[in-house]
């Protein structure tokens, strides 16, 4: 028990100070849980309101593609310049050092391979499982317009129940099949549902015509997938373009992991995505630092 000798009576109340009354930083946050915003700012930089994420999920159904064979050797060293970082419970559990302090997103659905039909996925994890590895946030495709978009839509609500159980967020990611339309019209049709249904943020392509729309019509932030790997100035290109039509980041794999030099071209698109860095810029400072590691 504390001791109540020589108790100082309370007197500082700052009766001229106001409280404070400021609004969570991302768009369409301020209703959240404290726990739900604390694990947002793990992947959100609060200064810039943006993240690049560095996603090396693509094994749950790729297996070792190329750049991701060793996920020791190749991607770790990475982790220092990634905001956040995409990836399998199975990789996490395994191969990153339990050091990593940014934040965790873990891929939450999953099943077929690239060898079936890539809609016909199920949520391949446990929320608590999820809250045991202390991730900040769990993600989950939805195939609007695919053969089991139904299925995924439920795979997404599900997540969304549990997590808000949990607080963790839900995001939702945007997965196109191969014989769907990447347009404006269709990426507004499914950021809007995935917001809709729950998601605290959507990962989507970044398309040339009217990608502000895609932004400026979803109610949670949107981050850009990387997609297919770019020359190095192309990737930048891309992710400036974004960013300044509303992105709130990237979720990039294969253009850092499969680029020449990885860790000069992640730290060239975080000048890119938090600094407004022209990409012209950053890509000489990918070229500076690739061959100041020569």
């Amino acid at each position: 028990m504390a001791d109540t000798d020589n108790v100082k009576e309370s007197k500082d109340f700052c009766l001229d100070v106001p409280v404070p009354r400021e609004a969570f930083f991302l768009k369409g946050s301020t209703a959240l849980d404290w726990g739900m915003q604390n694990r947002l700012a793990r992947i959100f930089r609060p200064p810039s309101g943006r993240t690049v994420m560095l996603a090396i999920d693509h094994g749950y159904f790729q297996g070792p593609t190329s750049g991701l064979e060793r996920i020791d050797v190749n991607i770790v060293p990475l982790l220092p310049y990634c905001d956040a970082l995409m990836l399998t419970r199975g990789i996490l559990r395994t191969t990153i050092p339990p050091s990593f302090g940014q934040g965790v997103v873990v891929r939450a659905s999953g099943g077929p391979s690239v060898l079936k039909e890539l809609s016909n996925e199920r949520l391949a994890i446990d929320v608590e499982d999820a809250a045991r590895l202390n991730v900040s946030a769990m993600a989950v495709q939805v195939f609007i317009g695919g053969e089991h978009e139904t299925q995924s839509i439920d795979n997404l609500t599900t997540l969304v129940d549990l997590g808000l159980r949990f607080g963790i967020p839900t995001l939702g990611v945007t997965a196109v099949g191969k014989d769907m339309v990447r347009d404006a019209r269709y990426f507004r049709l499914a950021c809007r549902m995935i917001a809709e249904l729950g998601a605290q943020f959507v990962k989507t392509y970044y398309i040339e015509k009217d990608f502000e729309t895609v932004t400026a019509s979803c109610p949670v932030p949107v981050v850009m997938a990387g997609g297919k790997k770019l020359p190095e100035l192309d990737a930048l290109k891309m992710a400036y373009r974004a960013v300044s039509e509303g992105a709130s980041g990237v979720d990039m794999g294969r253009n850092i992991f499969q680029s020449d030099a990885p860790t000069a071209m992640i730290q060239a698109v975080s000048k890119v995505v938090h600094e407004m860095m022209k990409p012209e810029d950053a890509y000489d400072l990918f070229q500076t630092l690739k061959n100041e590691k020569k």
